[in-house]
């Protein structure tokens, strides 16, 4: 089985549909993809109606959290997505994007770029606004050569001379509001240091403890080194590993099933969700 865990649709800062999605997957001939656009689950519903016969999907949500002062994400998989507390967190987390964007904005206007929110509201079209949007209009503009190069201190990453905070959840509250939406959490590259400042190893042992299910250690973030050494960490705490492409169409470099996760994790995953389950293509109507 081929099985990705992380893409990226439309419906936050992918390029491809979450129906155009789903047709890639199962031309690229994956078995297992989810889709785990930021805070939201609004492209489920299309993705489903279109899925190719022998494409399962997992559906899911990538959670922004804060913890110290350091931003990481949690990719939360098969939980109820009508459950009030974890729907009304993540609305919290969408409603703040768009003052924040507009802050950027500001930053980015008075470093000299002549970035417009109706720019950036035209590159987010319906997807929750986020940073991917305002690198892709600084690519536009000529000043950084791709959206890699807009994350970094000189302009988007987190302490970045344009970066602004915005309200994320508690990943320990994250870890309840997922847990009691019968869903399956695993923290997203989590040693991805070229975004900015990553977890101590002290802080995912807490996590872990608290009821975090894995990490996701094969991920294109993650040299050879790293994948091994998040590879033992993963087994002294007990966590699950997962592989991930972490897709988002032409916005990024990779390509859907670059990295994947193995069946018996996969497996496992959807034993201990209640909140959902995973869905086989039947080629929609």
């Amino acid at each position: 089985m081929r099985i990705d865990l992380h893409t990226h649709s439309t419906a936050s800062d992918g390029t491809d549909t979450p129906a155009e999605l789903v047709r890639k997957a199962g031309a690229a001939g994956l078995d297992v993809i989810a889709l785990t656009d930021h805070d939201t689950t609004r492209g489920h519903a299309e993705a489903l109606a279109v899925l190719p016969p022998g494409l399962t999907l997992v559906t899911g949500a990538e959670l922004s959290c804060r913890l110290d002062g350091i931003s990481m994400h949690m990719l939360a998989y098969l939980f109820d997505p009508e459950e009030p507390a974890l729907l009304a967190e993540r609305e919290l987390v969408r409603d703040d994007r768009v003052p924040r964007a507009r802050a950027m904005i500001t930053k980015l206007n008075a470093l000299g770029v002549p970035v417009t929110w109706e720019q950036v509201a035209r590159i987010a079209g319906d997807g929750s606004v986020g940073r991917p949007h305002l690198a892709t209009a600084l690519v536009d503009l000529g000043v950084v050569p791709s959206v890699s190069d807009a994350f970094t201190q000189e302009w988007l990453a987190d302490g970045g001379r344009a970066h602004v905070e915005k309200h994320e959840t508690d990943p320990f509250e994250a870890l309840r509001l997922i847990k009691d939406a019968g869903g399956v959490a695993v923290f997203a590259h989590p040693a991805a240091s070229k975004r900015g400042r990553t977890m101590p190893e002290s802080a995912i042992a807490e996590l872990a403890e608290a009821g975090l299910d894995g990490i996701e250690v094969d991920h294109m973030d993650h040299d050879p080194e790293t994948r091994a050494r998040l590879r033992g960490l993963a087994g002294e705490l007990g966590l699950l590993v997962t592989g991930s492409s972490d897709y988002h169409g032409s916005r990024k470099t990779c390509v859907l099933g670059e990295f994947m996760t193995d069946p018996e994790v996969y497996g496992e995953i959807t034993r201990r969700a209640t909140g959902a389950f995973p869905v086989p293509g039947t080629g929609g109507v």
